[in-house]
């Protein structure tokens, strides 16, 4: 690409953890959307490492607060959270592949909500691909909702895939 130019090409983030859910949202994407959206666009899969996620892990395998650890402790935490998320990404971007799929992975660090939007903004992305985990209004309440949270903060277009019931 040409010094100023700016690329064309439509930037689709699909966001990704370790639930059934996001990688049902995937799938449906690339079944549903792959000859008129997805394989002229930029696919990009993303995922984000939590501070809730870090301080769970740390209070279950050292049952201790967060604010108690030492920097190395959570440097090491931080390491093995990231390796999980990328091997989430790499399933992802194999189930991606198989239709014929090219994506690009990126990981942040932060709280999902906030995150997700921020790298909507940051890559001008176009559409974002979320999955439903259909929580109650109860656990919505005190876990918050990434997809009600996108669908009123991210600045595009945003798909909630929610997956049937068996």
């Amino acid at each position: 690409m040409e010094a100023g130019k700016v690329d064309e090409k439509n930037k689709v983030l699909v966001a990704i953890d370790e639930s059934e859910h996001s990688h049902y949202a995937l799938q449906w994407a690339l079944e549903n959307l792959e000859h008129s959206i997805i394989r002229d666009s930029k696919l990009i899969l993303f995922s984000v490492i939590s501070i809730e996620d870090l301080g769970y892990t740390y209070a279950s395998s050292f049952g201790a607060a967060l604010s108690f650890t030492a920097p190395e402790l959570i440097l090491s935490i931080q390491e093995n959270q990231k390796k999980v998320k990328l091997a989430i990404l790499e399933k992802a971007k194999e189930t991606c592949a198989q239709h014929g799929v090219v994506a690009e992975t990126q990981t942040e660090f932060g709280n999902p909500k906030e995150a997700i939007c921020e790298a909507v903004e940051k890559l001008n992305v176009q559409l974002l691909v979320l999955g439903s985990h259909s929580r109650g209004a109860l656990q919505r309440a005190f876990l918050g909702s990434v997809s009600n949270y996108c669908v009123h903060h991210a600045n595009c277009t945003v798909l909630v895939v929610k997956k049937p019931r068996q």
